[in-house]
């Protein structure tokens, strides 16, 4: 059974940073494209984050030059470092791993809540 755990959330006042990591149990963490999404109350779920399993990354336009997508395959873990955290950077964080087709696999954390406010 695949499973991906977030931790690092937390509550942060404007400005600060905080690094999130998502670990991977039973899966070949190398060959999955990962992903930071996002979900503020009211909202739709959006992808803040991307890195693919050759290393190549891409971000929302609302968090460019503030946030970093990496991987550790070592690990089995994807961070996402948060820098200059505004109050509307607020949501609940999940960790996605992904494979296309053929494979057609897609799997989820259980989120971990980002609060900024002063």
């Amino acid at each position: 059974q695949v499973q991906l755990v977030e931790s690092g959330g937390g509550l942060v006042q404007p400005g600060g940073s905080l690094r999130l990591s998502c670990t991977a149990s039973r899966i070949n963490f190398s060959i999955y494209a990962m992903g930071w999404y996002r979900q503020a109350p009211g909202k739709q779920r959006e992808l803040v984050a991307g890195i693919t399993s050759g290393g190549s990354t891409n971000y929302a336009d609302s968090v460019k030059g503030r946030f970093t997508i990496s991987r550790d395959n070592a690990k089995n873990t994807v961070y996402l470092q948060m820098n200059s955290l505004k109050p509307e950077d607020t949501a609940v964080y999940y960790c996605n791993a992904e494979r296309p087709i053929p494979w057609g696999e897609n799997y989820w954390g259980q989120g971990t809540q980002v609060t900024v406010s002063s």
